[in-house]
């Protein structure tokens, strides 16, 4: 029993502050609220993912934050429509059911229906090995959001050198696999996110999370919706 006391002290630690809630907390927001033009491509609410189906706990075609990271993400939005950009999220808050859905998946070895679009290099055996696919998200927490840059007249992604989601090292922020200009593009996101208060994440040039969130320890599991 003294060997097992530590896993179970580890894995109670992870999920002490989960909240199992089925309705929105006050002090979350749906994005457009905040932000009436921007635009969603919520990938997890379709099939257009690297799991193939709906992943659960997206129940619409909706982005929530915390109220504190969704007005900084307006701030972003304005700065940006000043330079012919606007934003594009494809994921924001994240129920923990949809975080354990992602884990039954990769446990599935034989389950590879999106490998040729997400994961080409990558044997899914080694998804969790190499974190792409872990037990706890950030986004669960309601402060951390997916995004890219879409061009104001004509709402096209602007060329970020790889695609959202992707499993490989083209999407970490610095590779040496993409070119200056798509460099350039992701500097630009990072910059004006970081001028807000977002911090972006090494491993994912789409990644960001707001600095000052008012849920650090706290991991939600109401549905998107």
């Amino acid at each position: 029993m003294r060997k097992l006391f530590p896993v179970l002290f580890s894995f109670f630690s992870l999920f002490s502050g989960l909240i199992n809630a089925q309705e929105i907390p006050e002090d979350f927001v749906h994005l457009d609220e905040v932000i009436p033009d921007i635009i969603y491509e919520i990938r997890y609410a379709d099939n257009h993912n690297f799991v193939g189906k709906p992943i659960k706990g997206y129940e619409a075609e909706q982005a929530i934050m915390s109220k504190k990271a969704a007005m900084a993400l307006a701030e972003v939005q304005k700065e940006l429509i000043l330079k012919d950009y606007m934003l594009k999220v494809f994921d924001a808050y994240r129920p923990q059911r949809a975080v354990n859905h992602f884990v039954e998946w990769a446990r599935e070895e034989s389950d590879t229906l999106m490998k040729s679009e997400f994961y080409p290099d990558v044997p899914k055996s080694k998804l969790f090995e190499l974190g792409y696919i872990a037990s706890s998200s950030g986004h669960s927490r309601g402060s951390t959001v997916d995004l890219t840059l879409i061009n104001v007249d004509d709402c096209e992604e602007v060329d970020m050198g790889g695609n959202y989601d992707f499993f490989g090292e083209v999407s970490h922020h610095y590779t040496d696999r993409i070119t200056a200009e798509q460099k350039r593009n992701r500097e630009i996101l990072r910059l004006t996110m970081r001028k807000h208060g977002f911090r972006s994440y090494s491993e994912e040039w789409w990644h960001y999370t707001y600095d000052a969130e008012p849920y650090p320890d706290t991991y939600f599991d109401f549905p998107v919706k």
